[in-house]
């Protein structure tokens, strides 16, 4: 989790390498980073899928909901087109599509934002992925439909034994369905802990600062509590801690020195002066 534009979006897609990435990110042992492009095709969609932010520019609009559903069963195993067709409709009926059979012919513009969104994660289950990334899946959703959409996520993830990477910036998602979580600040991350342990004892100020700022928003009865000061510009980071010039606590060790991400016990932390 983080606010827009800290990193979350850039660092999903670089697991895929839709964007240039350095480093090592590592699956069942493999280093993504490193694969050759078969590979890297195979695990695209194959053993990572990935739910893209905005559906109405994600999907196809001169293709069927079921022939985009096919495009993926096709990519990564033999098929009939019938199969697939059939292979689509049980897609869209497990992930909540009233009428399946029926709307495995419809075209994106004909759905609503909340069934885009579920033909989205039937294209990205579709090969029952290992890992299923979410960037955003209850952006522009209204609140019923949100939740709808958190249910199915959570309900998939049970039913297909995969592991689920949720990327948010709401901290009511995140208390919802998430086991651990990162915050990222500046596109790097900041702190690392089991969400309940986060949510209750939160060691980087930058942290802090989102939770604050969301109970305060939740509590009508004063004024909302921001974090001062302006996100830095990624590509002119200065010396240091970039939460600095933010941050409450931060000295003159913080503005020249990059603190590392600290790991204690289950949690970790990159701050020069965390405290619980």
């Amino acid at each position: 989790m983080g606010e827009s534009g800290c990193g979350k979006s850039s660092a999903a897609l670089s697991l895929l390498r839709l964007v240039p990435a350095a480093g090592s990110a590592r699956l069942d042992g493999r280093d993504l980073l490193a694969l050759g492009e078969r590979d890297l095709l195979a695990v695209r969609g194959g053993e990572i899928g990935m739910v893209f932010q905005e559906p109405m520019t994600s999907l196809n609009p001169v293709l069927t909901i079921g022939e985009q559903i096919a495009e993926a069963l096709h990519a990564h195993g033999s098929t009939t087109r019938e199969r697939a067709r059939v292979r689509a409709i049980e897609l869209l009926g497990l992930t909540g599509i009233p009428d399946p059979q029926r709307q495995v012919e419809a075209y994106p513009h004909t759905l609503s934002g909340g069934m885009r969104q579920r033909a989205m994660i039937a294209m990205a289950i579709a090969c029952t992925p290992k890992l299923l990334i979410a960037d955003e899946p209850t952006t522009a959703l209204d609140v019923t439909v949100q939740a709808q959409i958190l249910e199915l996520l959570r309900d998939l993830q049970s039913r297909l034994a995969m592991a689920l990477l949720l990327i948010t910036h709401d901290l009511g998602v995140v208390a919802e369905l998430a086991d651990r979580v990162a915050v990222m600040y500046a596109g790097r991350i900041v702190e690392t802990a089991p969400a309940e342990r986060l949510f209750a004892q939160p060691l980087h100020p930058y942290t802090a600062g989102l939770l604050t700022a969301s109970l305060a928003f939740e509590d009508s009865s004063g004024p909302l509590t921001e974090i001062p000061g302006q996100p830095p510009d990624l590509a002119a980071l200065a010396a240091g801690c970039a939460f600095a010039p933010r941050c409450p606590r931060a000295d003159a060790r913080c503005r020249i020195e990059t603190p590392l991400l600290r790991r204690e016990s289950d949690r970790a932390v990159a701050c020069h002066h965390a405290v619980a």
